[in-house]
C-alpha cells in the first residue's frame, strides 16, 4: 500500500509540472506598436530597396537562443535577400560586458548579421519592442510587413509560423500570417529591469 501511495503522488507530481511546464512554454510576451514605417532616427541602417529585419534580445533570456537558431535558419535560407541587425539591450548602469553573454556570442557567430548594443533600450523603445525576440520585418520601401516571435513557444526550436511568414515574404510570396506571437522575457526598458525574471517558471 506504501509503494502504491508513493507511486499515485510521484505521479501527480509529475503530470503537475508537465503541465505547469506546457503552459509556461506558451505565454505569450507582449508586442508593443511598432512603427508601421521605418523611422529615420533610427541607428539601425536601412538601405533602399532591401528589405531590413530587426530583433531585440535580452542578454541573459534562455528562451532566445531558440530564436537566434530559427534566425539563423533564415539566413541560410534566405541568403542575401535581406540585412539582419540585432540588439541586446543594456539596462542602465550595467557595462557593455554585462550585455556579451553566450547568446551575444551565438548571434555574431551568425553570418552577416549585424550585433549591437541597445544603450538603455533607446532602440527597442524607437521600436516599441518589449519583449526578447521581437523580430520586426520592413520591406524595400521601408513599410512593416511582419512582427512578433519566430519561434513556436518559450524556447522551442523548429519550425513555426513566425519564420515561415518571414520566409515567404522574403521569397516574394503569400505569408501564411503577418505577425505571431513572441515568446521571451520583458526586455526591461520600460522599468531598467535588469533580471531575467520572466524566463524563470
Amino acid at each position: 500500500m506504501k509503494i502504491s501511495t508513493f507511486a499515485v503522488a510521484w505521479l501527480w507530481v509529475v503530470i503537475t509540472g508537465s503541465l505547469l511546464m506546457a503552459q509556461y512554454s506558451q505565454t505569450v510576451g507582449a508586442t508593443g506598436t511598432p512603427p508601421v514605417h521605418w523611422p529615420e532616427t533610427s541607428l539601425s541602417l536601412r538601405h533602399p530597396g532591401q528589405f531590413k529585419l530587426v530583433m531585440f534580445l535580452h542578454p541573459r533570456c534562455p528562451c532566445s537562443r531558440a530564436t537566434l537558431g530559427e534566425l539563423e535558419q533564415l539566413v541560410a535560407h534566405c541568403q542575401g535577400k535581406f540585412s539582419a541587425q540585432v540588439w541586446f539591450i543594456q539596462p542602465q548602469g550595467m557595462e557593455d560586458e554585462w550585455v556579451k553573454t553566450d547568446l551575444w556570442h551565438a548571434a555574431t557567430s551568425i553570418p552577416g548579421v549585424q550585433v549591437n548594443v541597445d544603450h538603455e533600450g533607446e532602440q527597442a523603445r524607437l521600436f516599441q519592442a518589449v519583449t526578447s525576440g521581437q523580430t520586426l520585418l520592413y520591406d524595400s520601401e521601408g513599410g512593416l510587413v511582419f512582427q512578433g516571435g519566430i519561434t513556436l513557444g518559450r524556447g522551442h526550436a523548429g519550425d513555426n509560423p513566425g519564420r515561415d511568414a518571414i520566409e515567404s515574404l522574403l521569397k516574394q510570396k503569400i505569408p501564411p500570417a503577418t505577425s505571431h506571437p513572441v515568446f521571451g522575457c520583458a526586455l526591461g526598458w520600460v522599468n531598467n529591469q535588469k533580471d531575467c525574471t520572466a524566463c524563470q517558471p
